[in-house]
């Protein structure tokens, strides 16, 4: 009897959650939370990275170029699932690493702005000094012309003066 209704239970709230439109779902919440503690935490993670090259530059074992070089250089090829990547601009908008495209290493993007008129390097500057946050605005995928709505995590490396972001696409 406690095995038939349980599956009853289950069933109707099954019935129930499906119903409900999509943005009121459990599930979407769920999914972008889990995305976002995802993103959060690989950022943390190159962070850490940043952080070790610093402290060998700072032991003396290399210059301060040195150390840039090769924080920018394991940056541009650290992957995580099918298509995370990283980026990193300076604190005045020029960027440093974004998976490779070496048209825009080294351009200043302060003023790029998505299809909705966000200036999102603005806003990754502003939510990386204030600690860390989140950013929603539209972007191409690698290889892609045409913007998709994305949200990132961005977070200051002081150090080097580099904002550091990963993302997904919604």
């Amino acid at each position: 009897m406690k095995k038939i209704l349980l599956t009853l239970i289950v069933v109707l709230l099954n019935a129930a959650f499906t119903s409900l439109p999509v943005g009121a779902q459990p599930e979407t919440s769920e999914i972008m939370s889990a995305h976002d503690l995802l993103i959060k935490s690989e950022v943390e993670t190159a962070v850490s990275m940043l952080k070790a090259i610093f402290t060998k530059h700072q032991q003396g074992e290399m210059t301060l170029d040195q150390a840039k070089k090769l924080g920018a250089d394991l940056l541009r090829e650290l992957r995580y699932g099918d298509e995370g990547y990283f980026w990193a601009d300076t604190t005045e908008g020029v960027n440093v690493v974004l998976y490779g495209r070496k048209d825009v290493e080294g351009r200043n993007r302060l003023e790029d702005k998505d299809q909705q008129g966000t200036y999102y390097i603005k806003e990754f500057l502003a939510k990386g000094k204030a600690g860390g946050g989140y950013v929603e605005y539209w972007f191409p995928k690698k290889g892609d012309t045409i913007s998709q709505p994305k949200r990132s995590y961005v977070l200051l490396f002081k150090p080097l003066g580099w904002v550091v972001g990963s993302g997904y696409y919604r």
